[in-house]
């Protein structure tokens, strides 16, 4: 349930018998996610491309709750042969009750994933796609199992240059990752049109943390110094965790996007949240999806709503 003040992790119910897959999990936002179902009962997998940082993470979790339910999935979202494999390992699980898609990265330098897609783009948007996909046919075995992506405030000012979508032509560092986050609003808008119109036992749902103040950020030089004084007044890593804790295991709207509900959405406690009107674009989101069928070659099965 959601009281009238929003939602926190008080508000997240028994999760027993249920399986969560959080994506990023060793730390921040995933990681305090995680932590939250682990001790609402829930079996966890922490998909991390780094085994010992997530198995720190996993005996950081088992501190507070000594009997959770976790295990380590390997995922480099960098690497499309990886998230093939990460899917393949996790429907081996009896059930999966939801992909919660964390794991990104923001403002690096120009760098490529294994497949030549730029960073920010192959990573959030396309990994996040060919992740999801994969696991549809094991999400619907179980009826009411959710995808949860992740978008940000930041692809309220965001275009996508469809002209250049591997950044062969020029690199900004910023824009790219505004354009990466207005690719995840896109992406659950028209999977959540497809997944319906499909009859599929599956939900699409977004979220977005506000303005966390988590590692996410490690590659925004000076401003990192800003750091401090940005956690008096913006969301903890545990805070930015809420919008998607109520995405995963909340009562939600399908197709619904939840974030902050404080002040201009950038922190406070988790409710509806307002997207532009280009998250929403149909004809966008249609294009978004042929595209990332493309590069990944991997095609979710779901065809267009007309």
């Amino acid at each position: 349930m959601t009281t009238r003040n929003g939602f926190t992790e008080a508000d997240v119910p028994d999760q027993s018998g249920k399986c969560f897959i959080v994506t990023g999990a060793n730390t921040g936002i995933g990681f305090e996610a995680s932590r939250v179902l682990a001790a609402r009962g829930a079996r966890v997998l922490l998909a991390c491309r780094d085994r010992a940082k997530a198995e720190a993470a996993m005996a950081r979790i088992r501190q507070g709750s000594p009997g959770a339910n976790l295990a380590f999935l390997p995922l480099d979202q960098a690497d499309l042969a990886s998230v093939r494999a990460a899917a393949e390992q996790a429907a081996g699980e009896p059930r999966i009750d939801a992909l919660v898609n964390n794991a990104g990265v923001m403002t690096p330098p120009l760098t490529r994933t294994k497949q030549g897609f730029e960073l920010q783009f192959g990573v959030n948007h396309l990994g996040c796609f060919a992740l999801s996909a994969l696991l549809l046919p094991k999400l619907a075995e179980t009826r009411g199992a959710r995808v949860v992506v992740t978008s940000s405030i930041a692809h309220r000012r965001a275009e996508i240059d469809w002209d250049d979508l591997d950044a062969d032509k020029g690199y900004d560092r910023f824009p790219r990752y505004a354009a990466s986050k207005l690719a995840n609003a896109l992406f659950f808008f028209e999977l959540d049109r497809r997944l319906r119109a499909s009859g599929s036992p599956v939900t699409a749902v977004g979220c977005h943390p506000g303005v966390a103040a988590t590692d996410l950020g490690r590659h925004m030089g000076a401003l990192q110094m800003l750091l401090p004084v940005a956690r008096l007044f913006f969301n903890s890593a545990a805070m930015g965790a809420w919008p998607a804790l109520q995405a995963a295991a909340g009562t939600v709207t399908p197709g619904g996007y939840y974030g902050p509900i404080g002040f201009r959405g950038i922190r406070g406690a988790s409710g509806e949240a307002s997207r532009t009107a280009r998250a929403r674009n149909p004809q966008f989101a249609e294009r978004l999806w042929d595209v990332s069928v493309a590069k990944t070659g991997i095609d979710p099965g779901l065809p267009p709503v007309r």
